[in-house]
């Protein structure tokens, strides 16, 4: 079984993890996270025994920002990041912004940000400290993730519109097409 310094280790041993990491901490951004499938997927690829990276659409750097929340920033640093490794579909994201494009209320930071992400198991994130050691964010733990369920977060339980959101990136994942010993609970 998986736990934070299994997690950790499992990261930091791999070499394209570590380079994505240390290119996103160049930036020097405020309260930085790469997040979701990033360490979701490294995470159920490992417990399904996957020689092979299930491929990412793209990599979600976030940070939070307050003075700046122009998406024109926002370009400018994937700009920066696809220069060191052009092979790479960032995606970064001024999360003192995101509120307003999924109609939340606002975030206090990329934490709070985090734990209003669909899935509990989605909900987490990783960045590099002052000395390159790697820091895991889980807002709801690690259980979920690590025992291959899919639930939703707090957030999207209290409405059936927030509920439907939920589901309906449920079936558009289709992960249990690629991780197979997932199990899916629904919402409401």
């Amino acid at each position: 079984m998986l736990n934070e310094e299994k997690i950790i280790e499992i990261i930091t041993e791999d070499k394209w993890m570590m380079d994505i990491l240390k290119a996103a901490k160049t930036l020097n951004l405020p309260d930085w996270w790469i997040c979701a499938g990033f360490v979701r997927s490294k995470i159920w690829d490992t417990l399904h025994h996957f020689n092979k990276r299930t491929p990412l659409p793209d990599i979600d750097v976030i940070y939070f920002d307050a003075t700046k929340i122009d998406e024109l920033a926002e370009k400018k640093y994937e700009e920066r990041l696809t220069a060191l490794m052009p092979e790479t579909p960032w995606s970064v994201k001024n999360e003192a912004r995101m509120h307003i494009k999924s109609h939340m209320p606002p975030y206090s930071s990329s934490i709070d940000a985090i734990s209003n992400f669909p899935e509990t198991a989605t909900a987490l994130g990783v960045k590099l400290d002052k000395k390159d050691n790697v820091v895991l964010a889980a807002p709801y733990g690690i259980d979920d993730v690590v025992n291959l369920e899919v639930k939703p977060t707090p957030f999207f339980t209290i409405t059936k519109e927030m509920a439907e959101i939920y589901e309906n990136r449920i079936a558009k994942k289709k992960w249990n097409l690629i991780w197979n010993r997932l199990k899916v609970y629904h919402g409401r």
